[in-house]
């Protein structure tokens, strides 16, 4: 008796749906490495061309890519959410390129900004007082912001008002290296006063301990008392 063949041992069985290769792009048709759609990647019917190498204005795509085509550049979409979108032509690795440096540029003038805490009590005395007062011109010169403080432990809340012309003491004689950026405030247990530092303080600062002493004025007042000579 002949034996039937087995239809299930077979790696596909029949009406069984096929398995289909994932799709490397996505919907725009743009690498996903690439932070912008090119050329033949820009799916929308029209597009704002702007920059200095065409003539401004709404473009049919097919316009567009045949402009860039002529110039032996690529058509970029730098703005893809825009109606329509906007698209610049120019070199499409010169691009990316002067996008990657402005950016490290960007990060390297940003400064984090540093906050330094000063503490004082309700009744901090004139020693103490001088001694956080010169730590505070020292913040400030390097750049950081200071945010100083009265603690109010039990009952000497009671001299709040006491602590905020400290404070205000306090902000008056750093107005040459900060400005107040926030006024006394009770926070809880704590009266707050924020300085920040003058753009210029820390500059001067620096210039005064980088600059050199002249020579030029000693070697002039030398050869005139020769002279006299």
């Amino acid at each position: 008796m002949e034996k039937k063949p087995n239809n299930f041992s077979s790696p596909h069985r029949p009406g069984a749906p096929t398995q289909r290769p994932a799709q490397k792009n996505g919907p725009r048709g743009k690498n996903e490495k690439d932070p912008y759609a090119i050329n033949e990647q820009i799916r929308a019917r029209e597009v704002r061309l702007v920059g200095d190498n065409v003539e401004q204005g709404i473009y049919p795509i097919d316009k567009a890519r045949k402009i860039a085509a002529e110039l032996e550049l690529d058509l970029i979409e730098i703005s893809p959410t825009a109606e329509p979108p906007v698209c610049r032509i120019l070199d499409y690795q010169k691009f990316l390129y002067q996008q990657k440096k402005r950016l490290k540029e960007q990060k390297a003038k940003a400064t984090k900004v540093v906050v330094k805490e000063i503490r004082f009590g309700p009744q901090t005395d004139d020693h103490d007082y001088n001694f956080k007062l010169k730590h505070a011109q020292g913040f400030l010169k390097e750049g950081s912001k200071v945010k100083a403080y009265v603690f109010f432990r039990g009952r000497s809340i009671l001299f709040k008002e006491q602590g905020e012309v400290l404070l205000l003491r306090f902000a008056n004689d750093l107005e040459d290296l900060g400005k107040v950026e926030q006024m006394p405030v009770l926070e809880g247990k704590r009266m707050i006063i924020m300085i920040s530092p003058l753009k210029n303080s820390s500059k001067k600062d620096n210039s005064k301990k980088d600059a050199k002493p002249k020579e030029a004025p000693k070697e002039v007042k030398s050869s005139e008392e020769s002279e006299t000579e």
